[in-house]
């Protein structure tokens, strides 16, 4: 089969297609032929070692697909040959095929497209998990996504109103305001290009929490970190959750006599980990988000596709965070 790998330490220019062995499933798990795989920002972390997992090389990038179960492996009961699925793992999705373990797989519905479920599973569990897990997001309650325009701020604006909230959006740009309400935000406010000094921080903490609830956001998604998360914090209601699910901007160092004067949470969120303490915190989330989808609630943007041969260039479009939405790889 063939799969992009990557070989060295580096971008995504040092990544390569080849030619390896098929994969073959394990006791416990299933093969599934691949035919797109969402990309994300740890997948430009992961090629240069900066992720928090650092696999073996050589390795293909690549942590949520869709595809067609072409194998089975003893023990599993729960797919049957044929089955069109999606299915999150830390790596090797940017690949003709992938064996992976039936638990981190779920069957999706027939008119669910192969992309929007390849964009589907990372963004949006996050986001399940962030909200509804670790921030108790309540009906009407106000939430603030930074980020909005990615795949897990839109992702966290959709899941937001399925859950009561009104949501407000966190852009840097007109085009990505547009692009959040479209995707059901009741306000979107665009913040200045950081870095900002201390005044900058509380202009901006002043221009977050004047689009939120008088007495500022019940829950901040935090997708991105940096000179933002200090401002975000800033704009918090007594008693908030600050939800920590990214740093595409950096690593943030947050003053934490913040917290103590709003009394309020910081939170990690870290989706990956969640799933491997309990095989129905996989099961549990693909259910009901697979059930908003088919509501009509939830909708996956997709942005740009490239082929197999141009996973690269998808990674490397991906690391400018200019873009909005998902990127796909179409494998098949």
């Amino acid at each position: 089969m063939k799969a992009i790998m990557s070989r060295s330490i580096g971008g995504p220019e040092t990544l390569v297609l080849e030619e390896v062995d098929d994969p073959v499933a394990a006791p416990g798990q299933i093969v599934v032929r691949v035919k797109a795989s969402g990309v994300n920002f740890p997948d430009t972390l992961i090629i240069e070692d900066k992720y928090q997992f650092k696999p073996k090389r050589p390795f293909s990038p690549g942590a949520e697909f869709s595809g067609i179960v072409e194998a089975i492996g003893g023990g599993v009961s729960s797919f049957q040959l044929g089955d069109r699925v999606m299915g999150f793992s830390r790596w090797g999705a940017m690949a003709q095929k992938i064996a992976i373990s039936a638990s981190r797989c779920a069957v999706i519905p027939d008119e669910m497209p192969f992309d929007e479920a390849s964009a589907f599973i990372l963004t949006y569990g996050t986001s399940y998990y962030a909200l509804k897990e670790r921030g108790a997001l309540r009906v009407g309650e106000t939430l603030l996504v930074l980020g909005a325009a990615g795949g897990v701020g839109l992702a966290a604006i959709e899941i937001g109103k399925a859950m009561g909230a009104r949501v407000v959006a966190a852009v840097s740009t007109p085009e990505k305001a547009r692009l959040a309400r479209k995707h059901g935000a009741d306000r979107a406010v665009i913040y200045p290009t950081a870095p900002f000094d201390a005044s900058s921080r509380r202009e901006v903490a002043r221009l977050l929490k004047g689009a939120c609830d008088p007495h500022g956001a019940h829950v901040v998604c935090d997708v991105v970190g940096g000179y933002y998360s200090e401002a975000a914090l800033r704009a918090i209601a007594w008693d908030g959750r600050f939800l920590v699910v990214g740093f595409t901007g950096g690593i943030p160092q947050i003053p934490l006599n913040l917290a103590l004067l709003k009394s309020c949470k910081i939170v990690g969120v870290f989706l990956g980990p969640w799933l491997d303490r309990s095989v129905d915190h996989f099961s549990r989330a693909a259910a009901e988000l697979l059930e908003w989808y088919q509501a009509g609630k939830l909708r996956p943007c997709i942005s740009a596709r490239f082929p197999l041969a141009e996973a690269g260039d998808a990674i490397a479009q991906l690391a400018t965070r200019k873009a909005m939405g998902k990127i796909v790889v179409n494998i098949d």
